[in-house]
């Protein structure tokens, strides 16, 4: 049985479909090897659980270089609590990753204020600890950068990213099924 020659376009159009219709989060740090990969690891992590695959997550950093493994205790806490970053390579942050995002969150305001100066159109640009409500200031808490410290730094990194994540989960899935931020 021979298959119509118009069939593997069509399966490549529902394919990229598919693709398409997949809601896009972006975590940003810095240098996308200790805080962002760890969040994105982290938020894979509960949606795997959940059985969630309508969502894609993603990181890059602000002043990152590519192509650079996390962190090694970013790496150990990670898997220390059964998530695998192993095979995480840095990313520097671009227009594109932006313009393609669904829901971009900052890991701190210096970051927040970049991707605001990047894609001042972009609402979907929040500080991770204010989402889902809008905005942000100097004075608005962010996630403590673990590089260069000790081990327990990147644990109460993780414990920090874990606990934020684990109450934001909700409204991202909201946010998700919505398609948008209605805060």
């Amino acid at each position: 049985m021979r298959l119509p020659e118009n069939w593997l376009k069509a399966v490549l159009l529902l394919e990229s479909k598919k693709l398409a219709d997949k809601f896009k989060v972006l975590f940003v740090c810095t240098g996308n090897t200790c805080r962002s990969p760890m969040a994105e690891g982290i938020l894979r992590h509960f949606l795997t659980q959940q059985g969630i695959d309508h969502i894609e997550v993603s990181s890059a950093g602000t002043f990152g270089l590519d192509n650079h493994p996390a962190s090694e205790y970013a790496i150990v806490v990670c898997r220390d609590w059964g998530i695998d970053i192993s095979g995480h390579r840095s990313r520097k942050l671009d227009r594109q990753m932006l313009a393609s995002s669904d829901l971009i969150l900052a890991m701190a305001y210096e970051h927040y204020q970049i991707l605001k100066q990047l894609y001042p159109s972009g609402n979907e640009v929040h500080l991770i600890k204010n989402f889902p409500k809008k905005g942000a200031d100097s004075h608005s808490e962010g996630i403590e950068d673990p590089i260069g410290g000790p081990l327990e730094l990147y644990s109460r990194t993780f414990l920090e990213l874990d606990e934020v994540i684990r109450k934001i989960l909700p409204d991202i899935i909201r946010f998700a099924q919505s398609g948008s931020n209605e805060n």
